[in-house]
């Protein structure tokens, strides 16, 4: 695990260029990070265990779940890895030299991953759920239940557990980072570290592109659904809800993650090493991930939304019957372009608002003649 001038493997300078560099930042500007980071997901998860006891939502208290999965990794990945930088910064220690069995950059490397891959399979679950839960709700009714919710949560954090660990088997490598406070993934011509890199980068990627198109999906058909009476409307109030934060989410996600996915991909493929200063950057976006997403819903609730514009009938129905023409728009453009189901009722609806009224005296069927002549 050494090269021939004794220094562990993860130390050594293979791809990237390292420089110990304690200066390059500022404690301040880290303990920051992490302490509004802590708070906001702390906050977030006192929120959802309040909501969760008080909802007698079927749908919500699956996603409330999800959510609560997705608040504590965020929260124990600012905290690991927060804790690690923030005593670099005080202590100034070069890890070459207290670590030379390269485990604090290991452990610092899988972390990197682990909850770096976490957030966005989360995302992508979330939005297989809504997808079922939308378009197949009664599939959805018959087999899920809180136990199986908690369980695809663990599966995720598995499946994530289970990558982030590859390295430890040969395949690919965690090597330290500029400044000397955090370690990555290596990205080398050596095959296995090159498809470990390519591994990260398309799983993310594919996580969040699945995202995007089922979530798609839903809200086309969630759009359909809340055109229609007023009734169903109030039943779709709460997956109205769900779908606005679990499109914040993912949306959070796409802007944060995405530079740097596509820069390891670029990277890797290109078969040059990191650029420290777009790294450091892309990490610090990516990391902006983790102090949003709890935001998302500690104020896009239908409580909070109360507060900020209680002038506003919230409870009446879902936000597309308080603009009677968005709402008529959206039943045309769905109909004739996207509806296939709504879309064949109009014509019969139409039909029906233009047909002669059947003669009181005569309760019979109308009579081929009067069809045709109709026609």
């Amino acid at each position: 695990m050494t090269d021939s001038n004794n220094t562990p493997s993860c130390y050594a300078n293979t791809s990237t260029p390292y420089y110990y560099a304690p200066e390059m930042g500022t404690i301040y500007f880290s303990a920051t990070f992490s302490a509004l980071g802590l708070t906001s997901n702390l906050v977030a998860f006192i929120v959802l265990i309040k909501s969760f006891k008080q909802t007698q939502n079927r749908s919500q208290s699956f996603f409330l779940i999800f959510l609560g999965g997705l608040v504590v990794t965020d929260f124990m990945g600012l905290l690991v890895t927060g804790s690690f930088v923030i005593s670099f910064y005080v202590t100034h220690v070069d890890w070459r030299q207290s670590d030379t069995t390269c485990h604090f950059c290991n452990f610092m490397g899988m972390s990197m991953v682990f909850y770096g891959l976490c957030p966005l399979l989360l995302g992508a679950t979330m939005a297989i759920e809504r997808f079922i839960g939308i378009n197949h709700p009664f599939a959805r009714s018959s087999r899920m239940s809180k136990s199986r919710t908690i369980s695809m949560v663990l599966m995720v954090w598995f499946i994530a557990g289970s990558i982030s660990l590859l390295p430890l088997t040969g395949f690919g490598s965690y090597h330290i980072q500029t400044p000397g406070s955090w370690c990555f993934i290596n990205v080398s011509s050596e095959r296995n570290d090159w498809a470990f890199s390519l591994l990260f980068s398309f799983v993310g990627l594919i996580s969040i592109t699945a995202s995007f198109l089922l979530n798609t999906v839903s809200v086309v058909t969630l759009i359909k659904v809340c055109c229609g009476s007023e009734r169903r409307q109030r039943r779709r109030d709460h997956e109205v809800e769900m779908m606005v934060q679990l499109i914040l989410i993912m949306t959070i996600a796409t802007v944060c993650w995405c530079p740097l996915l596509v820069f390891i991909a670029q990277t890797a493929l290109a078969g040059t090493g990191f650029n420290v200063r777009y790294l450091l950057l892309w990490i610090r976006f990516a990391t902006w991930n983790q102090i949003l997403d709890p935001w998302v819903y500690i104020l896009f609730r239908r409580s909070v939304l109360k507060k900020v514009n209680p002038r506003m009938d919230w409870s009446r129905s879902s936000v597309t019957s308080l603009y009677p023409s968005l709402r008529d728009n959206v039943r045309r453009f769905t109909r004739s372009s996207l509806g296939s189901n709504l879309g064949s009722d109009a014509p019969e609806d139409i039909e029906k608002s233009n047909a002669v009224p059947p003669s009181t005296t005569a309760p019979s069927p109308p009579s081929p003649c009067l069809i045709g002549s109709e026609s």
